[in-house]
């Protein structure tokens, strides 16, 4: 009886074993491959999020590169044509054209000269407004009385800039100055500046571009229904049909990330800059759609190498045999080789974005060295004047203090007490301006700083025996400034003045100050004038001896005032010497008087 039962339960055995095992395996397989795809819809998740904040800032620093590149070239374009006026109205052949009225050689002339400048179209006026000389033949005798480059050009003592909106469309950027012989205004030579050469190299870029004037108005785009209108309504009211609508392809799932700038209901990236000329911005607008396409290419290889272990998975799980894993391992190996060369193209990529920074901080640190090095000489100029008064004060102070007047001497010693405090302000403008591009201005009174500069002045006014006559209102004279900035324009004034009456008997300097619809001070000596006025306010001119001076004092003081939004001229008196006035935008009554007990 009891080998029955045994017969019976062998055969349960056999055959419930089995049925659980394979339940136990077929469940083991669907958790591994349920947590597979979980595994891989995380990390496709994960990376997807991270690749596309690098990505996105690595696509809008190459933005601002080249937001940065454009602007240079801009403004590059734009100094290199702004000393061509200068030059061509001192040329003696467009001198003697306008003298004797014969211009048959000088359009030929001025088509010499655009093909070395590079400009888009050099124009001679006559002093009626008539083009009588131009490159482009198209504009002879043509008249230009009534417009802006003409007539600014002929009230400016300098080159005047102007844009000036075509009947066709788009905008002309001229720079004309006006011609003179012996102080006589003979005409207006004017020189169309080729800005047009960007927008044709920007129209083969995806992104767009625009650049707004100190108004807003868009004045250069790559789209030219833009032009004339301000960026806002541009977007709103222009939709582009070429650029713009390249860039805003971007992929269905990028809808819900926020954008810089919508266009036609769609995120684009907008980066701006600043054009270090009359207020002018840079714009350009970048697609997403690069940045998706790099994450998708990642996420794409991602996707892949999951599909690869899903198929490895099911094929480990259905073959058994030792060749089925022999393929399996040689498929790993792949696979491994795979990841090793991506691991290589991250790294060299990871390479590439460090030698990019290190590029960037290598062009900011020549860009400060450059400015430094401008400034150096500069400040090597300004630090001559209280190391001079210094040492007068410190050969006064030994007087002193051998004749037993140790009072006297201390208040020597305090006046070089205050030089010193000048010198460390000097210097720390110097600083600050290789930390930032601008100073802060605050209410100044012009009385206070006249004061200071004479007190500085003051022991080479006593040697030399000079007569200054001071006529200040009686209400502070108060300006937006940096006080140092207009102590030195004073004291370079000054130090001029002193320097032309040398030669004079009885030395005199007149000062002025007054105060109208502008803040005016004038600086007037008795001594022999000026004798190039139109050299006068160049760098490294000097009619001074070897070692009195470099040259930089008034070019230094015009470029401060002008800074400052002022104006500095010259002029030589009718009665003898030089007579040199600052024009300075004076305050508002009530901003005056808010700042009266600052300054005092």
């Amino acid at each position: 009886m009891s080998d029955t039962p045994k017969s019976d339960n062998l055969p349960k055995v056999s055959v419930v074993k089995p049925r659980r095992r394979r339940r136990f395996n077929l469940w083991r397989v669907r958790f591994l491959l349920i947590a597979l795809v979980l595994l891989a819809a995380v990390t496709v998740f994960l990376t997807n999020s991270f690749l596309t904040d690098r990505f996105t800032e690595s696509t809008r620093n190459r933005a601002e590169l080249r937001l940065a590149l454009y602007s240079g070239n801009i403004l590059s374009e734009l100094r290199r044509n702004s000393i061509v006026p200068q030059l061509l109205a001192r040329d003696p052949a467009l001198i003697g054209a306008l003298n004797s009225n014969d211009f048959s050689n000088s359009t030929q002339r001025l088509i010499s000269f655009v093909e070395e400048i590079g400009a888009a179209s050099l124009m001679l006026l006559d002093r009626d407004g008539r083009s009588v000389a131009a490159t482009d033949r198209n504009r002879l005798q043509s008249m230009h009385r009534t417009e802006s480059f003409f007539v600014d050009a002929l009230r400016a003592n300098g080159t005047v800039f102007s844009v000036i909106e075509r009947d066709s469309g788009g905008y002309s950027f001229t720079y004309s100055r006006r011609v003179e012989n012996n102080s006589e205004v003979l005409g207006v030579v004017v020189v169309e500046v080729d800005l047009q050469k960007f927008e044709r190299a920007w129209a083969g870029i995806s992104d767009a571009v625009l650049i707004t004037n100190s108004e807003g108005t868009i004045i250069l785009s790559t789209e030219p229904r833009w032009r004339g209108l301000k960026e806002e309504e541009a977007l709103t009211h222009q939709p582009p049909s070429g650029a713009i609508s390249r860039a805003i392809q971007v992929t269905a799932d990028w809808t819900a990330d926020p954008g810089d700038a919508y266009l036609r209901g769609e995120a684009v990236m907008r980066t701006h800059t600043r054009i270090a000329f009359r207020g002018w911005q840079m714009a350009s607008f970048t697609s997403y759609a690069s940045v998706r396409e790099r994450v998708n290419g990642v996420l794409a290889l991602e996707i892949m190498g999951f599909a690869i272990l899903l198929a490895l998975s099911f094929y480990f799980l259905n073959r058994q045999t030792a060749v089925r894993m022999a393929l399996f391992q040689r498929e790993s190996a792949e696979l491994r080789q795979l990841n090793i060369r991506l691991q290589r193209e991250i790294a060299e990529r990871e390479k590439v974005q460090e030698n990019l920074a290190v590029a960037e901080q290598t062009l900011a640190q020549s860009s400060k060295l450059a400015a430094l090095g401008e400034m150096s000489a500069a400040v090597s100029h300004e630090l001559n004047q209280p190391l001079a008064a210094m040492k007068t004060y410190l050969a006064g102070a030994k007087l002193l203090v051998g004749r037993g007047r140790p009072d006297e001497a201390l208040v020597s010693f305090q006046r070089i007490d205050d030089l010193i405090e000048r010198m460390g302000a000097i210097t720390r403008q110097l600083k600050s301006y290789a930390r930032k591009s601008g100073d802060t201005f605050v209410p100044v009174n012009l009385g206070d700083a006249l004061a200071s500069s004479l007190s500085m002045m003051e022991p080479q006014l006593r040697q030399r025996m000079v007569q200054i006559n001071k006529t200040l209102p009686h209400e502070p004279v108060i300006v937006m400034a940096d006080r140092v900035r207009v102590e030195q324009v004073m004291i370079n004034l000054l130090r001029n003045a002193l320097d032309a009456t040398k030669s004079v008997e009885d030395p005199q300097v007149d000062v002025l100050l007054a105060a109208g619809e502008t803040a005016m001070l004038t600086v007037r000596d008795n001594g022999q004038g000026i004798e190039d006025l139109d050299a006068l306010f160049e760098p490294f001119y000097t009619t001074k001896q070897p070692g009195d001076g470099v040259g930089l004092g008034l070019a230094i003081s015009s470029g401060i005032v002008n800074e400052l939004g002022g104006r500095m001229t010259a002029r030589n008196a009718a009665q003898g010497g030089a007579v040199f006035e600052i024009r300075l935008p004076i305050l508002h009554e009530d901003s005056a008087l808010s700042a009266k007990p600052a300054a005092e």
